[in-house]
């Protein structure tokens, strides 16, 4: 059985150094090696180096590894992870690659340069070693032609996309070679290990995402200057409108690089005839924008530059910068009403007005090109559907789309233009077929060689939409759902808007737990939406507050706190599994659970501050709580060290920025997990409860909590003041800051005196009305609504 202990990475450029820090993040040593530099610059001799000297040796690979801390997004998940890489280079450290278990290289896109790089890796290579390129489009089985025999069976193309901490998409490419153990085991490793979404795909010119995905991008450009819309207007309608990023089109190309695409587009180009040629030939203007350096965010200008606080977009025809415009017609308008990406798309693309035509001009010939390269760049139409959702962030893949639009009635209309359709898609329609995805009681299945098979995903890729399809609600209201995940184990999903707490999900965090002791073994708190919970109901909240409803807050409040304390003391455990955004009360939720298991991509934080409050459904406790719990009984610790450490945590709003982080700044310790694929969220956080039900699990016994009492709250509110004559925060900030001190130091009682639980809650929730009577916190919640960012008053 293959195991990845430890990996190389041969190339140290964006891509190289990219991947060698997810590797690191998951906790794979990693060797990154790049050649020795041609010679020396001034700085190297001012330091004294020679052409011996390590420093100088390995400069590429070094200075690589230290641009990782400044890189944006991050590609470190913690700046400790750094340590797991190391640096080297080619000449001197090659034979190192004997140690490693995988060689991924990621050097220039050039074949005979690959080749060159390949041979040497097979002369040192331990037999039995995966190696694997990252190439995005150079022949796998070209590059590998002249090697070993057991370096053919042990390589294959891996192609990761950038950034690749963040990227769902996998693309694995076998050769004739390469054994099948090989690819049963890199596609299991890449989406158990790596987190990854793995699609197989075939060795043809830039695979699947970056064939079709190239293709799409520039039947756009084409069609822009054929309708004559401007850069503005095509993102405006080709982002979220239709099920694809924000960044639509042309601001994806500036993210990308305009060079970078260009590379990507002549690969194509260079191995394609006929129509599909004309369609890979860079237009002129894109080649005149290249050549002057206009290469998008790398080189501050592309299709669109920012000037000052304003955006513009280029003018292709006059290469001047003007005003961004958006494309707003009847149909655009109207399908703002419009509920489900499906309808959206079918309403817009038979649209008879210049977004109509614009969407159906560029939607219909990628459904067309998909169907035409189904069978030649994947097997069938779920790698296709699959590499565009994982790799470009698309809602649905083209087969989706065509489903959704209506396959018969795009067709028809299609050939009325003199569209040639594939031949299996009209054999397909030929035999009463409607849709190429059917769904049957949960089970998807999908059309392929005349017959529908059935989805076969990794068994941990537990879907709630399908349970829930199959029949397996308990209990649900318009807030949440309990599910039955089987094995005697229950899930609380919530389903609002953002999925904010409000009084709905209460009553199902009441319901289940009363019904999980009854007649369960556990309870996972999971779901599946874009993010796990951004907190309470702030609206509900803020129009109480207007209308002087205090008591209705209070009752609110009490009741949440109240839940939380029964989730904490849960005869049965309790296991909550957070990703994405998991603020304020989302993080309330997690805090008092039995145990944690968050995706690596949790952003953790109670961030209430920044709109005039502080937590108040127990958060502060349990934050203060989980770090005592770090340190064993009889252990002595800085207990004002502990307090200030969360009070500055809650106060300045701290929000890790990865699982990793959670653990380091103390919301996830000892008994909480991680896991890198966030499909297989539900199914770990269900294996903890197994485990801690098997294990005997039960409710903690209540204990009194040390607290620092008066002369710590005054500790607290020194440093508060300091900030405060420094200019760092707001006369109000310091009023916050004062309360939350009072609530975390545990109010007016000595210094090391114990405290109860209910009365640490009593305290907080006091401070928490008190500030939202205020009229400046209610400002500051107002402003967040509106605005979406905080305000300070």
């Amino acid at each position: 059985m293959q195991r990845i202990k430890k990996a190389a990475v041969l190339g140290s450029g964006v891509m190289g150094s990219g991947i060698a820090a997810h590797l690191a993040n998951i906790g794979i040593p990693t060797l990154l090696l790049d050649i020795v530099p041609r010679e020396l610059t001034e700085e190297d001799k001012a330091k004294g180096l020679t052409e011996e000297s390590k420093e100088f040796r390995n400069r590429f690979s070094a200075t690589a590894v230290q641009k990782l801390l400044k890189q944006k997004p991050a590609p470190l998940a913690s700046k400790k992870n750094l340590s797991l890489i190391e640096v080297g280079n080619f000449d001197d450290d090659m034979v190192r690659l004997s140690e490693v278990n995988w060689v991924i290289e990621v050097v220039v896109e050039n074949l005979a340069i690959k080749k060159q790089v390949l041979a040497k890796v097979d002369a040192v290579r331990k037999p039995g070693s995966i190696v694997s390129s990252n190439t995005s489009g150079i022949s796998i089985e070209a590059m590998s032609e002249d090697c070993s025999e057991d370096f053919k069976k042990h390589f294959l193309g891996t192609h990761f996309f950038n950034p690749p901490r963040y990227l769902k998409l996998l693309e694995v490419i076998p050769t004739q070679h390469t054994s099948e153990d090989v690819v049963t085991f890199m596609k299991q490793f890449g989406e158990d290990v790596l987190g990854k979404g793995v699609v197989l795909a075939k060795d043809t010119p830039n695979f699947i995402g970056n064939r079709i995905g190239t293709y799409g991008l520039l039947v756009t450009v084409q069609e822009m200057i054929k309708g004559g819309y401007s850069v503005g207007e095509v993102d405006s309608v080709t982002g979220p409108l239709i099920g694809r990023p924000k960044s639509a089109t042309f601001r994806t190309l500036d993210v990308v690089g305009l060079d970078t695409f260009i590379h990507v587009a002549n690969n194509v180009y260079e191995k394609v005839e006929g129509a599909e040629k004309e369609v890979f030939e860079v237009p002129d203007f894109m080649k005149e924008m290249a050549d002057r350096k206009w290469l998008g965010s790398k080189s501050g200008q592309g299709f669109f530059l920012k000037q000052g606080k304003e955006i513009l977009e280029l003018d292709p025809s006059t290469f001047e910068y003007v005003e961004r415009k958006n494309l707003r017609t009847a149909s655009t308008e109207q399908v703002k009403q419009v509920k489900g990406l499906s309808n959206k798309l079918k309403a817009l693309v038979y649209a008879d007005d210049r977004a109509g035509s614009l969407l159906w001009n560029i939607i219909s010939p990628v459904l067309v090109y998909s169907a035409q390269l189904t069978g030649e760049i994947s097997d069938d139409i779920i790698g296709i559907d699959q590499a565009m959702k994982w790799g470009f962030g698309w809602d649905f893949g083209p087969f989706e789309i065509w489903d959704a639009i209506g396959v018969s009635k795009s067709v028809e209309l299609m050939e009325k233009e003199g569209v040639s359709i594939p031949e299996w898609v009209k054999d397909f329609l030929a035999a009463g077929n409607e849709t190429f995805y059917k769904k049957d009681n949960g089970l998807t299945s999908f059309y392929h060689n005349g017959e529908y098979k059935p989805l076969i995903e990794n068994e941990k890729a537990v879907r709630l939409s399908v349970l829930k399809e199959k029949g397996h609600i308990i209990k649900q209201n318009s807030g949440a759902s309990l599910i039955d995940l089987g094995d005697g184990v229950a899930c609380l999903e919530f389903h609002t808007k953002s999925n904010a707490i409000g009084m709905d999900i209460t009553q199902m965090i009441n319901f289940a737990v009363d019904e999980v002791a009854k007649n369960y073994k556990g309870l996972v708190i999971g779901n599946q939406a874009k993010n796990f919970c951004v907190g309470a109901n702030l609206a509900m909240i803020l129009m109480e507050a207007q209308d002087d409803n205090y008591f209705e807050i209070e009752m609110v409040v009490k009741g949440f706190q109240d839940a939380m304390m029964k989730i904490k003391y849960s005869d049965k455990p309790v296991v909550v599994a957070p990703y994405g955004m998991t603020l304020g009360g989302g993080a309330e939720v997690c805090l008092p659970a039995a145990s944690i298991v968050a995706s690596s991509e949790t952003y953790l934080g109670l961030v209430e501050v920044g709109v005039g409050l502080i937590p108040g459904g127990g958060g502060n406790k349990e934050l203060y709580i989980k770090q005592l719990k770090q340190f064993p009984e009889g252990v002595e610790f800085d207990l004002q060290a502990l307090a200030n450490r969360v009070f500055e945590t809650v106060a300045m709003a701290k929000v890790s920025t990865s699982a990793q982080e959670a653990f380091e700044n103390g919301f996830l310790n000892h008994d909480d997990r991680k896991v890198f694929n966030a499909d297989h969220l539900i199914y770990e956080a269900k294996q903890r409860v197994l485990e801690l039900y098997e294990a005997g699990y039960k409710a903690p016994i209540r204990e009194k909590v040390p607290v620092v009492g008066e002369t710590g709250y005054a500790t607290l509110v020194l440093g508060a003041h300091a900030m405060y004559k420094s200019g760092y925060i707001s006369e109000y900030d310091l009023k916050i800051a004062k309360k939350l001190a009072y609530v975390i130091s545990g109010g007016k009682v000595p210094f090391g005196t114990k405290v109860d639980e209910q009365y640490l809650l009593d305290i907080e929730r006091e401070a928490f009305l008190s500030l939202v009577s205020d009229m400046k916190s209610q400002a500051r919640m107002q402003h967040m609504l509106v605005k979406g960012k905080p305000l300070r008053n």
